[in-house]
């Protein structure tokens, strides 16, 4: 089972916490409020008012057992910033800390954190994309150039083929899955013809996908 020592229970960490908890994930969630670690100690075995800016509270913690460590601290970047060096020193596998700015992100990658993420930011910017389109339903940014869509099938592709829309060479989308209503087409062959309410999920070139979905 994985484990997670989670630093920080503002709404996002009691968001990642929950989800974690969900997956069967281990997760040990610490905070210097006792408030905050009173509310939400019945969901976790292990929920902890502690100082982390103190290393030997940190210390106390075991930080090298657990398999990562998240900084999800938003409103105090001089705590985040020193927790995540702490736990860095103390020996910690992996270090994922949130930010709100891009000076933030390089601070923290510069002071051990294996990864940053800009929950806010990535929300917004995934809202924007979708409603930017009638036709975009999900994505996932993969790196700043691709990222994989899940698209309504246009009404002019109902009846045809993959190999005769050859959507790779015309619109560079490699199509990974078809969704259909009450079940899903994994790898589907270059014969499959689409139908009414299919969905696809394709991999590609962001600017590409969100060209050819604003059609």
């Amino acid at each position: 089972m994985k484990s997670v020592l989670l630093i920080g229970m503002g709404k996002f960490g009691q968001t990642l916490g929950a989800s974690l908890i969900n997956m069967g994930v281990e997760v040990m969630v610490v905070d210097k409020n006792e408030d905050k670690i009173n509310a939400v100690a019945q969901k976790y075995t292990d929920a902890l008012i502690v100082n982390c800016m103190n290393e030997d509270n940190l210390k106390a913690l075991d930080v090298p057992s657990f398999d990562a460590c998240v900084v999800a601290i938003g409103e105090d970047f001089q705590a985040s910033l020193e927790i995540t060096s702490i736990l860095k020193e103390l020996g910690a596998k992996r270090v994922v800390s949130k930010a709100v700015t891009e000076i933030q992100k390089k601070f923290l990658l510069k002071n051990g954190a294996d990864e940053v993420v800009y929950p806010e930011q990535d929300t917004a910017e995934k809202l924007a994309v979708k409603l930017s389109s009638t036709k975009v339903f999900d994505y996932i940014e993969l790196n700043a150039e691709y990222s994989i869509f899940e698209i309504a099938v246009p009404q002019n592709w109902y009846g045809k083929t993959i190999i005769a829309l050859n959507p790779r060479k015309k619109y560079g989308m490699n199509i990974l899955t078809v969704k259909k209503e009450n079940a899903i087409v994994a790898s589907p062959d270059a014969n499959y013809a689409f139908e009414l309410g299919d969905h696809i999920l394709v991999f590609g070139k962001t600017e590409e996908i969100l060209k050819f979905a604003n059609k």
